[in-house]
């Protein structure tokens, strides 16, 4: 008789929703926001032009109008979400290019002006693993210190042939420096993972998520390649060098990935969504709830859950 799987609620997976109600016992939003930061990958520090995947609003889409001030963002989502959940509780994301890149009174001021907002329980702050100084260490330390604090770590594939043909603009050597800075200081880590791109195969995308379960971190998203408008990326789709996964490829892969992460580690996505009106592919991506639904699934068909296959 196959063994009882692990749940986490009604998920055989270890959910973000589930880890929040953990600590928090009530619902919790993140607010996606832009701060107005720009990227060392577009302003010609590292790169021009940025990884061939993102948009024009720096991975941000869905994040506030960059000509509203952060407390404006907040409290126009805010608004909304009230109506429904009266008692929820909120995350300040800040989510648009990369959140710790810029002078250390500037990111002081924009996170604090998010924590100042009403029922706000703790901030996540994405960013690349090499826009970590000591100062912006040092200031993340504090924020650690004073609320609920997660990094979200852009590391997409953990193979440097990948990561050039991206022009990620770092090394899988870089992602391990900044994870280990942030570590010693004790800051929760969630890395990005990418599935479907170019020229990789689905022994490629294991590799990279099974690399990850083997880290000190303490969550993961999990992402699927879009191919936005007016990205890089497009021409490459066009010489055909780029090819879709299929959503039962996808599917499997999750599955897959679930099974070796470590039942402890906090799945912060298992897909993601584009803008519709500058989506190219995959177009079933658009159902993201039917694509969840899908993971849920496989999952009690093969009756297994996240760590089936880890070994600390």
């Amino acid at each position: 008789m196959d063994p009882q799987p692990l749940m986490w609620g009604d998920k055989r997976y270890h959910a973000w929703n589930f880890h929040l109600r953990q600590i928090f016992d009530a619902k919790v939003f993140k607010v996606a926001l832009d701060a107005g930061f720009t990227c060392p990958n577009r302003d010609n520090t590292v790169g021009r032009g940025g990884c061939i995947f993102c948009s024009a609003r720096g991975s941000g889409d869905f994040a506030g109008a960059r000509g509203m001030g952060l407390e404006e963002q907040f409290r126009a989502v805010r608004s909304q979400i009230h109506l429904k959940w009266p008692r929820a509780k909120y995350i300040g994301y800040f989510q648009a290019y990369t959140n710790t890149y810029g002078p250390v009174e500037e990111l002081r001021a924009a996170y604090d002006t998010v924590l100042a907002q009403r029922e706000v329980v703790g901030l996540s702050i994405a960013t690349r693993p090499d826009c970590l100084p000591p100062p912006v260490l040092d200031l993340l330390a504090d924020l650690n210190r004073r609320t609920y604090l997660w990094v979200e770590l852009g590391l997409q594939t953990v193979h440097e042939r990948t990561l050039k043909l991206i022009n990620r603009g770092h090394t899988f050597q870089d992602f391990m420096e900044g994870l280990d800075k942030l570590q010693r200081r004790n800051i929760r880590t969630c890395a990005h993972i990418i599935l479907g791109l170019p020229g990789e195969s689905e022994e490629d995308m294991l590799l990279s998520a099974k690399t990850v379960a083997a880290l000190p971190l303490q969550g993961v998203k999990i992402h699927l390649l879009h191919l936005l408008k007016g990205t890089p990326m497009v021409k490459m789709f066009e010489e055909g060098k780029l090819h879709f996964l299929s959503q039962e490829a996808y599917t499997r892969l999750v599955v897959d990935i679930l099974e070796a992460l470590p039942p402890d580690m906090v799945i912060h996505r298992l897909t993601g969504d584009g803008p519709p009106d500058e989506l190219l592919g995959p177009l079933w991506s658009r159902k993201k709830w039917e694509v969840l639904n899908g993971i849920d699934a496989a999952l009690e068909r093969r009756n297994t859950w996240q760590g089936k296959f880890w070994h600390s």
